[in-house]
C-alpha cells in the first residue's frame, strides 16, 4: 500500500502514535532573506501555479524552488529529493513515492540517512495530506534507525505551495501545528524549513 492510502487515523492506529493538536511547536525563528533568484522565480511562477491549480504545477512552480533555495542557503550541505521511491518497510506498508524529502546528507544520487524533513504537496485542502505525510515521517524515522543515524525529531509539512502546515514526530508522539502559514513573506517559510533541517 502506498503512502497516499494513509489517512491520519490509519497512520495513528497502525504505528501506535499519540497526537497533540494545535500546539505551536516552532520557536520564534528569524526570517531568512531569499536570494534574488528565488524572488524572481516566485514572482513569475506563483501566479502561474495558482492559475493552473494542479498539484504538479504547485510542486514545480512554488515548492521545488523554495526547497532548492534551502539547499542553496545551506551551501549544498543537504539533498533534496522529488518524487523519489522510498520503500522502507513493505511489511507495514511504508512504501511508495514521497513528493519531497530533505536529507541532511549532500549525497544527491540516492537517499542517504538521515532523512529529516518530508514535504507533501496538495492542491488545496491540506487535511487529507496529513496522514500521508505522517506515514512518510514514520518511514523516515525507521529508515534513519536502520542506517544507524537516528534523529530525535522528524519534521513534515503539508503544503499547497501558498499555504504551509507543519508536523513534528518525536518517538511515538506527533504534534500537528494547526496554524496555516502563508507563503508570503517567503522569508518566514525559508526560516522555518532551514531551522527544521538544522534541528531535526
Amino acid at each position: 500500500m502506498p503512502y497516499s492510502k494513509f489517512t491520519l487515523s490509519k497512520a495513528v492506529d497502525d504505528f501506535q502514535l499519540t497526537i497533540v493538536e494545535g500546539e505551536r511547536f516552532l520557536p520564534e525563528i528569524p526570517p531568512i532573506n531569499p536570494t534574488s533568484l528565488l524572488k524572481d522565480t516566485l514572482k513569475e511562477t506563483v501566479p502561474w501555479a495558482v492559475a493552473v491549480g494542479s498539484e504538479k504545477a504547485r510542486s514545480e512552480g512554488i515548492i521545488n524552488p523554495i526547497l532548492l533555495e534551502v539547499k542553496r542557503q545551506l551551501n549544498g550541505a543537504v539533498s533534496i529529493f522529488s518524487g523519489e521511491e522510498f520503500n522502507v518497510q513493505p511489511e507495514v506498508d511504508l512504501t511508495g513515492y514521497v513528493d519531497f524529502l530533505i536529507s541532511r546528507s549532500p549525497e544527491q544520487l540516492y537517499i542517504k540517512a538521515p532523512a529529516v524533513v518530508l514535504v507533501e504537496a496538495k492542491k488545496e485542502d491540506l487535511k487529507p495530506g496529513l496522514g500521508q505525510c505522517l506515514a512518510e515521517m514514520v518511514a523516515a524515522q525507521r529508515f534513519n534507525q536502520q542506517k544507524q543515524q537516528p534523529l530525535t525529531t522528524i519534521y513534515g509539512t503539508v503544503t499547497s505551495g501558498t499555504v504551509w502546515r507543519f508536523l513534528k514526530l518525536e518517538g511515538q508522539t506527533v504534534t500537528i501545528d494547526l496554524t496555516d502559514y502563508p507563503l508570503l513573506p517567503v522569508e518566514q517559510i525559508l526560516g522555518i524549513l532551514i531551522w527544521m533541517v538544522q534541528n531535526g
